[in-house]
């Protein structure tokens, strides 16, 4: 395994932990509802309360990564990744699990900005795609595996699993620890402080052909930049960063991660079947990424963005459809399926690399923090209303989860317009490269 590709997957587990945090809680927020009594409101503000820490993670995680440096945080992230495992899985009150809830969020947000930030900076023009593209593989996968364990934890032990399935967290939280610290910190960041005899050996480990021109480029990027930002100059990245991000999130996709076995309740499976459905959804959801891994340096970014968009829009109408029956309807399983399927396939693979490389080298930590910030907004309010509008029904038929598929797919009718319209191409270009093709000076 060559050396970039070695450290980038290191720093891609931080997404492994974002996928596992993000989607333990679906295993166990119907039994936490019970538990302390909650109202649809309060269990909608529980599953929430990360997505809160998440939108704060993002925000502020650009500045420590800038100041610091993108390895130091990478390995606080992981701390918090800790505490949170322990403490969810140990508290007997709500409030302090809503608290370490949020602790967890925190480490998700910043690691959504920091993570792909830092892969993107160490990756050679010709693999950048596929590299920082292995930040959702990992997001995916840790998804699975939270799935998967969820499904075991309800078979052997029932609805005392809850606790078993926050806490198991905590192995490959130690495990992102240990392995950070064999990384270099981004030789990018190294440049960018006067630390360029440091950055020269990590470049050479790293591939590069031409060092010293590779150091003149990227000091030749920021030479002319003040450090705000909101310019009119940075307008176009901050346009497509956040429209991408709020479409991401507009296609429902943490609706689904979140509420999946409650989703597949109303469809009309039973209990058992509600906890397994999630796994072949999210098995899926893996597979696509990795078949969208190889792609995405060979078609580019707005070409799998095309693909995508088509097959949401036909699938969300589809499970839509499908959910106006009241009786039990199986097809609601494969179009989910085909949802994902297309969701993992273009915006999934897609979108931590295009925010990772669409802003210049001197404001790329707050560039990555306002994509990750809208990203993480919209995941909030989606995730806290969905229960309140699940509630909703019309002669035994759940009208409020209908109407939000059909929501979703309109969302994606606009989605393949921006794309379509608007969107830049990012493939094979450096950095440096995309810089100037914006007409950023």
């Amino acid at each position: 395994m060559s050396y970039p590709v070695r450290i980038a997957l290191i720093a891609a587990l931080g997404g492994f932990l974002f996928g596992f945090e993000t989607a333990v809680i679906s295993g166990a927020e119907k039994t936490i509802q019970q538990l302390w009594s909650l109202s649809d409101f309060w269990q909608g503000f529980t599953v929430a309360s990360s997505l809160i820490g998440t939108v704060i993670g993002s925000m502020i995680a650009g500045v420590p990564a800038k100041k610091y440096g993108r390895k130091k945080v990478l390995s606080v992230i992981a701390v918090l990744y800790l505490l949170s495992a322990i403490g969810c899985a140990s508290v007997p009150v709500w409030l302090l699990f809503v608290f370490f809830r949020f602790a967890g969020g925190i480490a998700v947000g910043a690691s959504s900005v920091v993570g792909p930030m830092y892969i993107s900076e160490i990756s050679p023009a010709r693999l950048r795609g596929r590299l920082a593209g292995s930040f959702q593989l990992n997001i995916v996968a840790g998804i699975f595996i939270a799935y998967l364990a969820n499904f075991l934890f309800i078979r052997w032990m029932g609805d005392a699993a809850w606790r078993w399935m926050l806490g198991i967290m905590v192995f490959p939280a130690g495990l992102f620890w240990l392995l950070l610290r064999s990384i270099p910190e981004s030789p990018r960041w190294l440049i960018l402080n006067g630390r360029d005899a440091e950055a020269i050996p990590v470049m050479q480990r790293l591939g590069e052909s031409n060092v010293n021109k590779n150091i003149e480029d990227i000091r030749l990027s920021v030479a002319e930049h003040r450090e705000s930002l909101f310019q009119a100059r940075y307008a176009k990245p901050i346009l497509y960063a956040v429209l991408l991000a709020m479409f991401n999130q507009l296609s429902g996709i943490n609706a689904i991660i979140y509420y999946a076995p409650r989703i597949f309740e109303i469809a009309g499976f039973d209990k058992a079947q509600a906890y397994l459905q999630p796994v072949y959804i999210v098995g899926c959801n893996l597979l696509f990424t990795l078949l969208a891994m190889p792609l995405i340096d060979r078609f580019g970014r707005k070409t799998l963005l095309l693909i995508g968009s088509v097959g949401m829009i036909v699938f969300l109408a589809l499970t839509a459809q499908a959910l106006r029956t009241s009786t039990a309807n199986s097809n609601v399983l494969i179009y989910l399926i085909g949802f994902i399927a297309f969701f993992a396939f273009s915006q999934g693979a897609v979108i931590w690399v295009f925010i990772s490389e669409i802003f210049p080298n001197t404001v790329r930590s707050q560039g990555g923090s306002l994509g990750s910030f809208t990203h993480w907004i919209m995941a909030m309010a989606i995730s806290w209303v969905f229960p309140s509008v699940a509630a909703v029904t019309s002669n035994g038929i759940h009208t409020g989860v209908v109407y939000s598929f059909y929501f979703f797919a309109a969302m994606m009718v606009l989605h393949l317009l921006f794309v379509w319209r608007v969107m830049p191409e990012t493939k094979g270009r450096t950095l440096e490269q995309i810089q100037k093709e914006l007409g950023i000076k």
